[in-house]
């Protein structure tokens, strides 16, 4: 058990995992955020959670990829442990499965074409084409209009507000220091200036996403770029996993929800505007659900939301120690896929530092 006192600027989902994990570990943590807990208005809470390594590596790269199969075998684990707790946090792992309307067939053959190109040998047996009946046997509500898919094997999806408010309790309940709703100044060696106040620690961990932009090196810039998700209710249709639907202009992602609610998104834009979602965004994404079942034009609209998601140039999230302060960013769309692969290994490089700390302060 650790007896580092770790200050977390910022309480996204990296920081809030961060901060529970290192309670785990005994160590005693302080962790500031300029939002409230509850705030919906963030990239955390503005994501399907889908984690998809497979599908992801078409965007990607290796490395994100191996973040991603790592994080896979630690989310069961983790889910399981805060479920202690905290209560229950939907999760499923069952796959995710790919259609395309027939005028936009050559965009699945591609996607079909990276992954096979892309994929480890060892693990191209998880992608699986599918004809009418496969598509029909995976997902019957979408019997008769697909007729071929491909099926992802052993991706999966969680709740990300389940997941994000049993972090907040068990961070409360084991003690964790919470400053919510003061703006982090900055960010420095053993010490975080907050709402003007400067507190000290042991180690300091900046968080904040797109809020570390001013402190991040103009050698590899980071940036927010915009997504945009759509959240419905509609009884008339059941899925099972995530399906994704190939555009040639983007792939639409419709993620099934206790409640008979779905999480869909789509839309990537190089843009740091924060405002509402836009009028094309809402046509685009209604049409297309549409398109995918007919039902859905039925459903409600629960929730038009947009949020920054921090991107460096590589697309790549990072971990690494600047001028004394530990910096997790660049999460850009994997955030739920990579975050804990990226805690896991930040947990371990922190309190393996902890003999140095009090080595050196002794001397």
């Amino acid at each position: 058990m650790s007896t580092l006192h770790i200050g977390i600027a910022g309480a996204g989902l990296a920081g809030r995992t961060l901060a529970w994990r290192l309670l785990r570990a005994g160590c005693r943590v302080s962790l500031f955020d300029a939002r409230r807990r509850d705030d919906l208005a963030t990239a955390s809470m503005t994501a399907a959670a889908m984690l998809s390594p497979l599908a992801e590596l078409a965007v990607s790269d290796e490395a994100v990829f191996a973040m991603g199969q790592r994080s896979m075998q630690l989310w069961p684990e983790w889910i399981s442990e805060i479920e202690e707790q905290a209560g229950e946090v939907f999760f499923r792992r069952k796959g995710t499965l790919v259609v395309a309307h027939a005028p936009d067939q050559s965009s699945l053959e591609h996607f079909t074409r990276l992954l096979q190109h892309k994929l480890p040998e060892g693990c191209r047996e998880q992608v699986r084409t599918l004809d009418a009946a496969g598509v029909a046997q995976c997902e019957p509500a979408l019997a008769g209009r697909f007729g071929n898919g491909l099926f992802l094997d052993g991706e999966g999806q969680l709740a990300n507000d389940q997941w994000m408010a049993a972090l907040a309790a068990e961070i409360d309940r084991r003690g964790g220091q919470w400053l919510e709703g003061q703006a982090v100044n900055r960010v420095e060696a053993g010490r975080i200036v907050c709402a003007g106040q400067t507190y000290a620690m042991d180690v300091a961990v900046d968080a904040r996403g797109v809020g570390s932009k001013a402190q991040w090196p103009a050698g590899n810039p980071l940036r927010g770029v915009r997504g945009e998700v759509l959240t419905v209710e509609c009884a008339g249709v059941t899925l099972q996993r995530p399906v994704r639907l190939m555009h040639p202009r983007y792939q639409l992602y419709v993620a099934p929800r206790p409640g008979n609610r779905f999480v869909v998104g789509a839309t990537e834009l190089e843009s740091e505007d924060t405002g509402p979602v836009t009028l094309r965004s809402t046509l685009e994404l209604g049409s297309a659900l549409h398109s995918l079942h007919p039902a859905f034009g039925e459903a409600r609209v629960l929730r038009l939301a947009a949020a920054l998601r921090p991107a460096l140039d590589d697309h790549r999230p990072t971990v690494e120690q600047r001028d004394g302060v530990w910096h997790i960013n660049g999460l850009y769309r994997h955030g739920y896929l990579c975050t804990p692969a990226l805690v896991d290994g930040l947990v371990h490089q922190l309190l393996g530092s902890t003999a140095t700390v009090k080595e050196e302060r002794v001397t």
